[in-house]
């Protein structure tokens, strides 16, 4: 899928140029293009140095999480939701908690370790399935909940933003954290709905209807104030949580008698690994959207959308975050791309800056999530997989929007 996307930018791009180079006159569109893959190159590099140093505290402060037991803590408070979420999985089998200590996992923002622990409950689960190359009911509701998970430290979108010069990179902490929160609802819904499950248990209502009055009342709260009083109050919210979680995850990690330095300075090695290896794949995917832009491609495309979005009387300051959001289920790497671009074309903290953040932390790659989980146990009929996922995603990006509009409009 991500070879035939990156190939498509550049032939859609070729196409577009010759149309503007021949039909309209404008013969120098092949030298903004040609200038736009150096440009973007060396913009892709530099953002990956910039990234080195954030991305190594942060993942220093996730090992403290994670050998502080951070993690477990979650799986132990999520624990009873899970098991009547996953029925037809016995009581004490391996995958049961291999499951929980991948949401806990995904909820702390630990990628590195969630998705090895999902690809295990996955096989853990597979032991469990009559029919091998078919996806279970408890198969999917897994995978749609890790296209969908609900993520508490977005801190890739945080570094991100940080990098491009944001003035508070944490400003869209709390948007995220409800888009996602639709998302994932919608998701485990939809598919409940799809597969006749019953969601009437007492536990799963009560967590459910318990998350959904907090996030209700966070947006009711917000919705009633002015949007300079939003941006600081939201502001603040996010960064006493965010400080409060990386103390706790220090103290945490000291009263296991955790080696605290130590372990930070492991962890934050593999910030600086992460960071230095993202280089190529982002140079990729610049590149490609850089000449795609410049060939005009990108313009004509948002301006369809936004012609559309004006004749139905509708403000049109989100389609500038368009891009971020077709990406998003297709490509994560590419939604990074376009998150990256639109920042620096607008600004982070442009109405369309941080709407693409917002948009970015709302899911996960649908596509992606599916070919490796079920790929990986040889799944070959995923029935309803697909389209419960894309619905997560349809509902994660419509309030990533609407409640961008909330917190910056």
């Amino acid at each position: 899928m991500l070879n035939k996307i990156w190939t498509g930018f550049f032939v859609v791009a070729m196409a577009a140029a010759i149309v503007q180079a021949v039909f309209l006159g404008h013969p120098e569109v092949f030298a903004a293009m040609t200038a736009a893959t150096f440009d973007l190159a060396k913009t892709a590099f530099e953002i990956a140095l910039g990234l080195t140093g954030v991305m190594c505290l942060w993942l220093g402060l996730m090992r403290l999480g994670e050998k502080g037991g951070a993690v477990e803590l979650l799986a132990r408070v999520f624990g009873p939701l899970l098991r009547r979420l996953f029925p037809s999985i016995p009581a004490g089998h391996p995958a049961e908690g291999s499951i929980v200590m991948n949401m806990a996992s995904n909820m702390l923002g630990l990628d590195n370790a969630a998705t090895p622990l999902g690809l295990k409950a996955m096989r853990e689960m597979q032991t469990l399935n009559p029919e091998p190359d078919r996806a279970t009911d408890d198969q999917i509701l897994f995978l749609v909940i890790n296209t969908s998970a609900v993520t508490v430290l977005p801190v890739t979108i945080f570094t991100y933003r940080a990098q491009m010069g944001a003035a508070d990179p944490t400003d869209v902490f709390l948007p995220i954290l409800i888009a996602t929160f639709c998302s994932t609802l919608v998701g485990l819904v939809v598919t409940s709905l799809v597969q006749r499950r019953r969601l009437n248990d007492p536990v799963i209502l009560g967590w459910v209807g318990g998350l959904t009055l907090l996030v209700g009342g966070i947006v009711a709260y917000f919705a009633g104030l002015d949007r300079e009083a939003a941006e600081a109050q939201s502001a603040l919210l996010a960064n006493v949580t965010i400080m409060t979680v990386i103390t706790a995850f220090v103290v945490m990690a000291a009263r296991r008698r955790v080696p605290v330095y130590e372990t930070f300075v492991d962890g934050a090695k593999e910030g600086f690994q992460v960071a230095v290896g993202i280089i190529p794949y982002l140079v990729a995917m610049l590149v490609a959207i850089g000449v795609f832009r410049a060939s005009g491609a990108l313009d004509l495309l948002l301006d369809g959308v936004r012609a559309g979005t004006g004749a139905l009387g509708l403000d049109d300051r989100w389609v500038d975050a368009l891009p971020t959001a077709l990406m998003k289920p297709l490509s994560g790497s590419g939604a990074r791309g376009m998150l990256i671009e639109t920042m620096q074309t607008h600004g982070a903290d442009s109405f369309a800056g941080r709407v693409a953040s917002v948009v970015q932390g709302s899911t996960e790659t649908t596509f992606f999530v599916l070919a490796v989980y079920f790929g990986s146990v040889g799944i070959r009929r995923t029935r309803h997989a697909l389209a419960c996922g894309l619905a997560a995603d349809a509902a994660g990006i419509t309030a990533a929007i609407l409640v961008s509009y909330l917190f910056f409009g």
